[in-house]
């Protein structure tokens, strides 16, 4: 379900950016949104130590 409504906002976020209504800080709101909804698409690769191997 979860799933259903992460893919519906994507959409909904991308058609409102498309459209020519949103004022320029709707728009702005609507873009952070977006770019939060899609990082949950991606999750962040795991931490690599830069330390090399004793």
């Amino acid at each position: 379900m979860q799933d259903l409504i992460h893919q519906k906002n994507l959409v909904h976020y991308r058609k409102l950016l498309a459209g020519p209504t949103l004022d320029d800080a709707t728009r702005d709101y609507v873009a952070k949104l977006l770019a939060d909804e899609e990082l949950k698409d991606d999750p962040p690769p795991p931490a690599v130590e830069n330390d090399p191997p004793s």
